[in-house]
């Protein structure tokens, strides 16, 4: 393809690709981008200047990755990202595989060497979709500048449809480069798209319906089993009707607190290897298991042949693959999870189910008996975590978004923050990756700029990702980071105290190196050092009157402190280690 210096097209409906990509964005209504300049995607950046659309310049492109996946949470909205090729491409594969495993609609735009350069081992030359195939709901590799536009609107229709998940489009330098006659097309966006053999199944049969309405009608002890599909799907409002109906316990797993009120009296919390004893231990006494938008994990089921091994089990999924991939269902629910839950909810208010007061009682007991503890740590010791984040809670808006890294604190930010809001609740859960917190929070605080957004991070956690306050403070996203800071890896530390006779291994970071005051100050933020729990309250109240720029504060928490309930890798859920304070007996 020959490249004209001083080309200039000709008609006025003539644009570039670098220049469709933009429009085609602005046509799919995106409102923000995160992303990173660099050589092969450089076309692309100039029309930026000229858009109404909110670009957000990240310090790394993995940020980029959990910005956008960030703000798809918080929105409901496909979240995007641009980078360049080569390592900005390899840069965002974990947020690509976080999203895919977690199910978040993203689309991600790479750019790629010039299509004669493909296969030459060119300068920042990788082969994207190869890297990308096995962690993108579908990819593309853009070879002609007029395919730009319906590619794009393929890609937005994939990572919103059917199961959400990311999509990646990469476009070679030469079909967007504004010097280049090839690059020129008459614009035109496409008004619908057309992908034969893409056809998810939204709507569930009315025998599966049938069927599961009777299961349930029946049901003495049943669960209903809620995972991230459900707040996908924007079902939490039908959830509770459900619920209601028939007077049914609900469990959110970890990737679907909010989805039902923890406030409610029929929710019995999180269940699974950290999940608390009453959840878990519903789910293994039940003869019913109504999965919704669940997908079995092992960190839910623990040893999978032991798991509700009395239960039977309706499995409502939109993808047909999770039906039976782990469980055999009784009976298979295909479907969007809101609709099938209207359409049981409708079969359900002609039927009289079973009374369900001896369970609730039994589910009572256990609460009563087995609630969340911790040992308040008196004056001079260093701050139980757990306190942190019930004084986080309850002095801040109920409807507070909340993202975490991965490790401890992600599991006392589930157990003990009270999620009474769907939508408030962001991180990490299939891929497990540390250093998600900060740049999804300011994700989810750029696409929800009126709300409270904390962090709830680890040192490990944020010693990987905090570069990104340096985006927030450039960008006027003032998000607040809670660093539970105990010194160590914390998960870590705490498998090998119980399981590798305390043989510490590499886990010890220390408490003042980096000084995390100072790192926070030169990145633009306030930041503040805790140490008592007489100090806690007031600086979290200065933090959350703080809006005009990031706010960081370390807090100074015991290193040897562990997160119960816990069930072992690979263990059976009838096995729950309790708090070494609580009675052991009776499970």
């Amino acid at each position: 393809m020959g490249i004209e210096e001083n080309f200039k097209p000709a008609g006025e409906n003539q644009i570039n690709g670098a220049q469709a990509v933009i429009k085609s964005l602005e046509a799919e209504g995106v409102e923000v981008i995160f992303g990173y300049p660099g050589g092969a995607i450089l076309p692309v950046y100039d029309p930026i200047v000229d858009t109404s659309i909110r670009h957000v310049l990240v310090r790394h492109e993995q940020g980029a990755g959990h910005m956008a996946e960030g703000y798809a949470h918080a929105t409901g909205k496909p979240g995007v990202c641009v980078v360049t090729s080569g390592p900005a491409a390899t840069n965002v594969v974990t947020p690509l595989a976080d999203a895919y495993l977690d199910s978040v609609p993203m689309v991600c735009i790479t750019g790629q060497v010039a299509l004669p350069s493909i296969g030459t081992d060119a300068f920042q030359e990788c082969d994207t979709t190869g890297i990308t195939r096995s962690i993108t709901k579908h990819n593309y590799l853009v070879t002609k500048a007029e395919d730009i536009p319906r590619t794009i609107a393929e890609a937005f229709h994939l990572a919103t449809s059917g199961r959400p998940g990311p999509v990646l489009v990469d476009i070679p330098k030469n079909i967007t480069a504004h010097n280049n006659p090839d690059s020129y097309f008459d614009w035109y966006y496409p008004e619908g798209v057309s992908l034969p053999g893409y056809n998810p199944m939204l709507e569930p049969t009315e025998e599966s319906i049938a069927e599961a309405v009777e299961l349930i009608t029946a049901a003495e002890r049943p669960v209903l089993y809620v995972g991230g599909g459900v707040l996908k799907a924007r079902g939490a409002e039908v959830l509770i009707e459900l619920a209601e109906l028939c007077d049914i316990p609900v469990v959110t797993t970890l990737m679907a607190r909010g989805a039902f009120p923890d406030s409610h009296e029929l929710n019995l919390g999180m269940p699974g290897m950290h999940g608390n004893y009453t959840a878990t231990t519903a789910i293994q006494k039940s003869d019913l298991l109504i999965a919704m938008g669940s997908r079995f994990d092992d960190r839910v089921t623990g040893k999978v042949g032991a798991f509700a091994a009395d239960a039977k089990v309706i499995h409502v999924d939109i993808d047909p693959a999770e039906h039976g991939k782990i469980r055999q269902p009784d009976v298979s629910v295909v479907g969007d999870c809101r609709l099938a839950m209207e359409a049981m909810v409708s079969g359900l208010k002609s039927r009289k189910c079973e009374s369900h007061d001896d369970w609730r009682t039994t589910v009572a007991k256990w609460q009563a008996d087995y609630p969340l503890v911790y040992e308040q740590s008196s004056e001079g010791e260093y701050l139980k975590p757990q306190y942190v984040i019930e004084r986080l809670r309850d002095l801040s808006p109920p409807d507070t978004i909340v993202t975490a890294g991965v490790g401890q604190h992600q599991m006392w930010a589930a157990q003990y923050w009270n999620f009474d809001h769907p939508y408030t609740w962001i991180n990490s859960g299939g891929l497990g990756t540390m250093g998600f917190g900060i740049p999804a929070a300011i994700g989810a605080k750029a696409g929800m700029p009126d709300r409270t957004v904390w962090c709830i991070d680890g040192d490990g956690c944020f010693q990987m990702t905090a570069q990104e306050l340096i985006t927030a403070s450039a960008e006027k996203i003032p998000v607040k980071v809670a660093l539970i800071n105990n010194a160590y890896l914390g998960m870590v530390r705490q498998w090998q105290e119980l399981f590798y006779e305390e043989r510490f291994s590499e886990v010890e970071f220390g408490y003042d190196m980096p000084d995390y005051v100072k790192w926070s100050e030169s990145m633009g933020c306030a930041a503040f050092r805790v140490s008592e729990a007489s100090e806690v309250d007031d600086v979290i109240n200065q933090a959350n009157a703080i809006n005009d720029r990031p706010v960081v504060i370390d807090f100074r928490c015991q290193s040897e402190e562990k997160v119960y309930p816990m069930v072992t890798a690979g263990g059976s859920n009838d096995n729950v280690i309790l708090h070494p304070s609580q009675d052991q007996e009776g499970q």
